[in-house]
């Protein structure tokens, strides 16, 4: 536990990137601040040449051998993940199994600990279709190869933080002595290649979790355990997979796989890391969409658009969420889930997209009977996120004046890079050649001046005649600047009436819960007569599906229909802070919108979150905040900044 909670704090700070006190990491930790300051002891302990956290006035940040020391916190051998690891693998190359007591001499450990960590060994096999049978001295498993496999992946996923791939977790899992480190380099450059000759787009967020399975199938087959054959001959996108698979694998790893491990590592790479890449393929690829799923998708994002006001009724959009659903399906039946490096990020910075994802998945869990993960509920958040980046709409641009005394066409040139190079956030409206302008006159959301101004303000930048990185870096700046502004400025507007006195509590108890604070916060809202216990049970049910603990201080809990009588949030603090998924977080908002506010959910949800993804600021309210007054008042101080 002690070590997991080192990697915890590491992984923290390396994701803020800035200074946080012992304090607050306490908090986010679920420790005292003399733990956090043992813990960053131990943490530059394991890289004695270097820094993994760094020390100041500031408290601690991340130092440059961060990732390292997290990589370390892993490796050392002799410790009960070594064991297990080293265990497995005995057990999966010995189909006769392993002599318990020779094995523990082997590793110098007791038989007790030995039986304790094949005690571990059996929590892995959930799901897996394997058993661990002991019978005297002898500890055997059964299962098929398929089974042996997916154990293996399992565990080396279990080494992998937040998803991604990790080399050094694959050789501990596999064996220093495997094809695995091959894998990763030229092969993988090479797959790359010949796949997007073949007119596919790859996938390279989840391309690394398949070469690990194509590395796990050449080790098996290196130690003669192949897959069974069998199975028809693979044709037509499958066939063209294999010839390049069977090509590479012997090419880099000197190994010559069957045709039903061939096929099965074909599967995989169509049902997980490519796309259809031209026109012939996509109608290809609607030809082979089972009509079922089509339509499944099609009714189920029509409803989220409905529910969410969001632009994503789109054909092409609709087909290519299809082809990754029915890919999912079939990963589902094979327990083969995809993970995703990005889950994380995407949770914390767009919610509001994520819960999108989260009403698609609940439906096509409903419809298809397809059991999500937060891992694969980010591909589809990453689906919805990119087709509402491309429907975004051309007001959200900020309007510019360009103030540049009239000198033959210098303002023209200046105009002409200022479109060039900011024409994404920015459109000009208006171009000032006089060097005496009407300032108080011009009312865009910026002014470009290349003179010194009249007037001053954030939305006022001087700029080059001809313009600099330093100036379109300070635009960029003001641009931030002034967004951030106004989403805050109309979310302290909708925020100061959704609060109440009566939905306020402090001193949350986490011995009650998840699902007892969801409730406790629940009955707040019922008293005033804004939801129902119906509403309370559904908000637990989209709590089960995906964690609601958008930041490592906030968690948002609702469920998914905005049937409340009218729109309020029930407030809770935690202090210390209490466990909420997979983390820990310190304010809990039990959110119910009613069905007139849709359109608000978007700023509310979004940028409430904004506002708790900054731990100095939660700190802030947190530590002021003992009565609804002081959480208000510390709310809108944030707020204004």
């Amino acid at each position: 536990m002690t070590r997991a909670r080192q990697d915890r704090l590491l992984g923290l700070l390396v994701r803020e990137g800035d200074w946080a006190t012992a304090a607050s990491l306490a908090d986010a930790v679920g420790v005292t601040p003399r733990s956090i300051r043992s813990y960053v002891t131990a943490l530059n302990a394991r890289v004695p040449a270097g820094t993994a956290v760094e020390s100041g006035p500031h408290g601690y940040r991340a130092g440059p051998e961060a990732t390292v020391a997290l990589r370390a916190g892993t490796a050392e051998t002799g410790t009960p993940r070594d064991r297990l690891h080293t265990l497995v693998r005995r057990l999966l190359d010995a189909p006769d199994g392993i002599d318990v007591y020779a094995t523990a001499d082997e590793l110098f450990v007791s038989t007790a600990t030995l039986d304790a960590d094949l005690g571990r060994v059996r929590a892995l096999l959930g799901g897996t279709e394997l058993t661990l049978e002991r019978s005297a001295a002898t500890a055997r498993l059964h299962g098929t190869e398929v089974a042996q496999r997916r154990l293996l992946s399992r565990l080396a996923h279990d080494e992998m933080d937040a998803g991604s791939f990790d080399l050094a977790a694959l050789r501990r899992t596999l064996g220093d002595e495997s094809v695995g480190a091959q894998a990763f380099g030229p092969f993988k450059a090479d797959l790359v290649a010949r796949l997007g000759a073949l007119g596919y787009f790859v996938n390279e967020i989840g391309i690394a979790d398949v070469v690990m399975h194509i590395a796990i199938a050449a080790d098996r087959v290196a130690r003669d355990r192949p897959l069974e054959a069998g199975g028809p001959d693979a044709t037509g996108a499958q066939g063209e997979v294999v010839a390049v698979l069977a090509d590479l694998v012997e090419q880099h790893l000197g190994v010559r796989l069957g045709s039903a491990d061939l096929r099965h590592l074909a599967t995989l790479v169509l049902t997980r890391i490519v796309a259809p890449g031209d026109a012939s393929r996509h109608e290809h690829t609607r030809a082979s969409l089972d009509p079922e799923v089509e339509t499944v998708v099609r009714e189920v994002v029509e409803q989220a658009a409905a529910e969410f006001l969001v632009d994503i009724v789109h054909e092409d959009f609709i087909l290519r969420l299809a082809l990754h659903v029915q890919n999912l399906r079939q990963r589902a039946r094979e327990q083969a889930w995809s993970r995703n490096p990005l889950t994380r990020s995407l949770k914390s910075t767009y919610p509001m997209i994520f819960d999108v994802a989260v009403f698609v998945a609940s439906g096509l869990h409903r419809r298809l009977d397809i059991p999500l993960l937060d891992d694969e509920i980010a591909y589809i958040a990453m689906h919805v996120g990119g087709r509402l980046e491309r429907s975004r709409r051309a007001d959200q641009l900020l309007t510019a004046t360009i103030v540049c005394p009239g000198y033959y066409e210098l303002h023209e040139l200046l105009r002409s890079s200022v479109d060039r190079s900011l024409g994404r956030e920015v459109e000009v409206v208006g171009v000032e050649t006089r060097v005496d302008p009407d300032w108080a006159g011009i009312d865009t959301d910026l002014v470009l001046t290349t003179i010194d101004p009249a007037i001053s303000g954030d939305r006022v930048v001087r700029i080059q005649p001809f313009l600099t990185d330093a100036d379109i870096e300070r635009v960029h700046q003001a641009g931030g600047r002034i967004r951030r502004t106004r989403r805050l400025a109309r979310l302290r507007t909708e925020l100061e009436r959704y609060f109440a006195a009566s939905a306020f509590v402090r001193g949350l108890d986490a011995a009650t819960g998840v699902e007892g604070t969801i409730r406790r916060l629940g009955d707040l809202l019922i008293a005033q007569g804004v939801i129902d216990q119906d509403y309370v049970e559904r908000a637990i049910e989209r709590e089960r599906l995906s964690s609601t603990a958008f930041t490592d201080a906030l968690a948002v809990p609702h469920a998914m229909g905005m049937t409340a009588t009218r729109t309020s949030i029930a407030i809770g603090i935690a202090e210390p802070s209490l466990p909420w998924g997979d983390g820990r977080v310190q304010v809990v908002a039990l959110v119910a919108f009613s069905q007139a506010d849709r359109e608000a959910f978007q700023t509310v949800f979004e940028q409430f979150v904004e506002v708790f993804s900054e731990r100095e600021s939660v700190q802030r309210i947190v530590r002021r905040a003992t009565d609804f007054s002081g959480f208000l008042d510390e709310l809108v101080a944030v707020i204004d900044g």
